[in-house]
């Protein structure tokens, strides 16, 4: 009788832990969703003087308005995104769930700053296409939003799967399979989860698809698609990464954060009064709906 091959021969390499992987995936997204709203829009809206008349997972209304609060929203997921950028390269592999926290929660923050130029240059709404408003030639400022946003989000495309290399190892083959595991399924478990809690805010279904599915399902597609690019991303120096094992906290946390995203979040932190300036992803073209 001959000795059993071990596991890693039999089995090959060891994938990392779904739950776990998506678990974080939605914590990320939910980060990303509150500091846009929450801190980007909501935080401008105090600096300037203004009273935080509503914040929700899809809008933010102030009770004072400039293109500071328009702006603040992009300008703080790009901040975001560096500070997770820096905090992933200081974090040692061996600690593969944080690392990959962290270089997911970049890549959601920059996609969603780079494709929300792209956003309002073609659709007309949204928060660029608010700020522009008065400047003049408003169609020469889409049409540079445009260009500026899809090159933007070519290059975080890029960026991104760069950074990527040590979670998926230096074999051409399992990285791509690896690169799947930590993007497809997290992609459409953080778009779900928006869509559901956006579904609850008190400005209609509208904000649903022009803000949280934009938001995530739209904004965040590089999750989707990017992995095909893989080719044209030169090989690590990580031969073989540290799997994402099973990790109950992180579990349970996201559990508990997206309990608290849609029943709390998502119906909206609001004050009683009901004199307010509404800013948000996609909250003009709502208004516009309205007077029509």
């Amino acid at each position: 009788m001959q000795p059993a091959k071990p596991a890693a021969t039999q089995s090959g390499p060891v994938p990392s832990d779904a739950p776990t992987v998506i678990g974080i995936a939605l914590i990320a997204y939910m980060l990303a969703t509150m500091l846009h709203e929450g801190v980007g829009h909501g935080g401008a809206c105090l600096l300037i003087g203004g009273k935080n008349v509503l914040i929700s997972t899809v809008s933010a209304d102030c009770s004072a308005d400039n293109r500071l609060v328009t702006a603040a929203g992009t300008l703080i997921n790009v901040a975001a995104g560096a500070l997770f950028f820096a905090l992933g390269r200081i974090t040692p592999r061996t600690s593969p769930g944080l690392k990959y926290f962290l270089w997911i929660s970049m890549t959601i923050n920059l996609f969603t700053a780079a494709g929300y130029f792209a956003f309002s240059g073609i659709g007309g709404f949204g928060d660029w296409a608010e700020f522009i408003k008065g400047l003049g030639h408003e169609w020469l400022w889409r049409v540079g939003m445009t260009i500026f946003g899809a090159a933007a989000y070519m290059l975080v495309v890029r960026f991104s799967l760069l950074e990527l290399r040590p979670l998926i190892g230096s074999d051409r083959k399992q990285r791509f399979l690896r690169s799947v595991e930590l993007s497809k399924l997290p992609y459409f478990a953080g778009g779900t989860l928006s869509c559901v809690a956006g579904a609850l805010n008190p400005n209609g279904w509208i904000l649903v698809a022009l803000s949280a599915a934009a938001f995530t399902f739209g904004g965040t597609s590089g999750l989707l698609w990017m992995i095909y690019w893989l080719d044209r991303i030169p090989l690590g120096s990580v031969p073989e990464p540290v799997p994402i094992p099973r990790s109950w906290p992180w579990i349970a946390t996201a559990c508990l954060l997206a309990l608290v995203f849609v029943v709390v979040l998502g119906r909206a932190c609001a004050s009683p009064t009901n004199q307010r300036q509404r800013r948000g992803r996609g909250t003009e073209a709502l208004l516009n709906l309205e007077v029509l």
